[in-house]
């Protein structure tokens, strides 16, 4: 048997004669009878626990940093990311190496960090519309044609639903459960309406001014807003416009400051509409606006720290937007992010991605961060931001 820990061999040696002589001692003292065995042993000593070893718990990540995560089957730009009910976010389509469009849609699930089995749908898009419904289905429409799709959770399958009527560059879910399809990658200014309950498409009001490359924000009173975008000649657009499903029409509404086309909206929490870089009739902005419903009109807020354009702003829980990635007018791609503040109405740097990005997708998951997907020339990497 091994010594145990912590006694030297020394040691043992003046134990071993010191017993011998007690033993002496021992039968001298019982006139040579023989001693007791137990006189002789000493307490056994219990044996030394062994500890299983235990891992040291993984860190959370630092406020306002990026965290790389799971990758995609596939490298995508120009696809749609929405989250789903189940807090799982699904990834539809897109082109691949930035060239060909694909079928194939895949989820990504926060709780393991990983993309789920690829899917397909029925014919490759890029460039489409994507809207949840309130039944959990999201409506995957246009892109490359006119036909248009549902996403069933629970069966983790598309079918075919009714086809557009002209196509359609964004998908907006009205208060009543129906969707709003306007305008189209040819600038035109058609729009149209899906009804879930039909399963199809129906003509609405046309804007007042043909465009693509815009942005569609529902404000908090039911009404939609049209804003800037690429002309009939390729000019950017300053002009904004209003559709109220009360009455299937768009209507003007107040002008921004700075034409800008390939920028972003974001909803703010008070109800304001937050308008950011773009690219301009003299190149990539990084100046950014307001508009506000009750007045009808834009006012000149806080500029970004970096210029971009096809980038992303997403609302967080707080109430920030944080922008993100896009590229700027030396067509280089970015990987730096920043925030915005609506009580102080400034832009402020927060931690840089592990990659430039332009054209990805990003959006905010349940617990609060939020998930980068994708992105031209960017493989088919993710990553997390933590607020």
């Amino acid at each position: 048997m091994r010594a145990s820990p912590g006694i030297d061999r020394g040691s043992r040696s003046t134990g071993r004669a010191f017993a011998a002589l007690v033993l002496i001692l021992a039968v001298a003292g019982c006139g040579g009878g023989p001693a007791s065995p137990s006189s002789s042993l000493g307490p056994t000593a219990s044996p030394s626990p062994t500890l299983a070893p235990t891992s040291a718990p993984s860190p959370t990540p630092a406020h306002g940093t990026f965290t790389v995560t799971g990758s995609m089957s596939a490298d995508r730009t120009h696809d749609t990311a929405t989250l789903l009910g189940n807090g799982r976010v699904l990834i539809v389509g897109g082109l691949i190496h930035n060239a060909a469009a694909v079928a194939s849609a895949e989820s990504y699930d926060p709780a393991t960090g990983k993309f789920g089995a690829t899917i397909t749908m029925s014919k490759p898009r890029a460039y489409q519309a994507a809207a949840l419904l309130s039944s959990g289905s999201v409506l995957v429409a246009g892109g490359l044609d006119n036909t248009a799709e549902l996403y069933d959770p629970a069966t983790g399958t598309f079918s075919p639903t009714g086809s557009l009527v002209s196509g359609g560059q964004t998908a907006t879910l009205l208060a009543d459960g129906r969707v709003l399809i306007v305008g189209g990658g040819d600038g035109g200014n058609t729009a149209e309406v899906y009804d879930p309950a039909s399963g199809s498409f129906g003509l609405t009001g046309s804007m007042k001014t043909g465009r693509s490359n815009f942005t569609a924000t529902r404000l908090g009173d039911g009404r939609v807003l049209i804003v800037g975008g690429q002309g009939a000649d390729d000019e950017s657009l300053a002009s904004a416009e209003i559709y109220d499903p009360a009455t299937g029409k768009f209507s003007p509404t107040g002008s921004m400051r700075t034409a800008r086309t390939d920028f972003a909206a974001t909803l703010l929490a008070n109800g304001q509409v937050l308008v950011a870089g773009g690219l301009g009739d003299s190149g990539t902005v990084a100046s950014a606006e307001l508009y506000d419903p009750a007045s009808g009109k834009f006012s000149p807020t806080g500029s970004m720290h970096d210029a971009r354009q096809d980038f992303t702003a997403t609302r967080l829980a707080d109430g920030q937007v944080l922008v993100v990635g896009g590229d700027n007018d030396d067509s280089v791609a970015l990987a730096s992010a920043e925030l915005y503040d609506p009580a102080t109405g400034t832009f402020t740097p927060t931690g840089s991605m592990a990659t430039a990005r332009l054209n990805q997708t990003a959006t905010l998951l349940a617990d609060g961060r939020v998930l980068v997907v994708g992105g031209a020339l960017t493989g088919s990497s993710a990553e997390l931001y933590w607020p």
